[in-house]
């Protein structure tokens, strides 16, 4: 574990008792400095004064609504905000990531998943800057000349196939909701394209994965959008 980690502040937003309880002894263990608020309000005013480096903020608050404290947040810093959500809340999930956050994980979640939702999101607020050269695995992405290599060998993609990979790749191990892409990739504020979307990605997959049916490098969340998968 790297030094910098024993300093990362972590707020978590959660007005569950025994939840709240469980983040900060596991994220304890893995030394992050840990700050708790069981409210909107508090939590707001913990984002101030605590100087997190990231939030863990649940959406099902008893004051105001997680997506307004979300909202808050943003209109004032990008400071990393993993949302948690029921498991049946699929419409917002894909609000909080279309309204900032970095990402999300479900209830029940494994803690596993949870600190690694965390580094990667640490991660890309510490990298403000683009890499030339993405490496991933046996994929290699070279943004200076809009080339890609697969095992050493030339993957040839289209202009559009091409901005779709390089916008799941630089956010690897995130999710990016359909509407983002459809925003960043055709400029489309209306979701009535999203059929393109699934045959583009199924383009990709067929150029980019041994076996498109069980992708390893972009997978589906289901309902949501789409994840590059970060090789470690």
């Amino acid at each position: 574990m790297s030094n910098h980690e024993h300093h990362v502040r972590i707020l978590v937003v959660e007005d569950d008792t025994q939840i709240r309880k469980l983040l900060k002894v596991t994220l304890q263990a893995h030394k992050y400095n840990v700050y708790e608020a069981s409210t909107g309000e508090e939590g707001l005013e913990q984002a101030t004064l605590a100087s997190p480096d990231l939030v863990i903020l649940d959406l099902g608050l008893p004051d105001l609504s997680g997506l307004d404290v979300l909202r808050s947040i943003r209109e004032r810093s990008n400071l990393p905000v993993i949302v948690l959500t029921a498991i049946d809340r699929e419409a917002d999930k894909i609000f909080a990531l279309d309204h900032g956050a970095d990402d999300y994980v479900t209830k029940p979640f494994g803690m596993g998943e949870l600190v690694a939702r965390i580094r990667v999101a640490l991660r890309h607020s510490a990298r403000a800057q683009e890499d030339p050269v993405l490496h991933h695995g046996e994929l290699m992405i070279n943004v200076a000349q809009r080339s890609v290599e697969l095992k050493g060998e030339p993957i040839k993609l289209s202009p559009t196939e091409y901005d779709l990979l390089k916008i799941l790749a630089f956010n690897a191990g995130r999710v990016i909701t359909k509407s983002q892409l459809l925003k960043q990739v055709w400029n489309e504020y209306d979701d009535s394209n999203r059929h393109y979307l699934r045959i583009y990605i199924g383009h990709l997959r067929k150029k980019l994965e041994d076996n498109p049916a069980e992708p390893k490098y972009i997978v589906t969340e289901p309902g949501v959008g789409y994840r590059f998968l970060a090789a470690e």
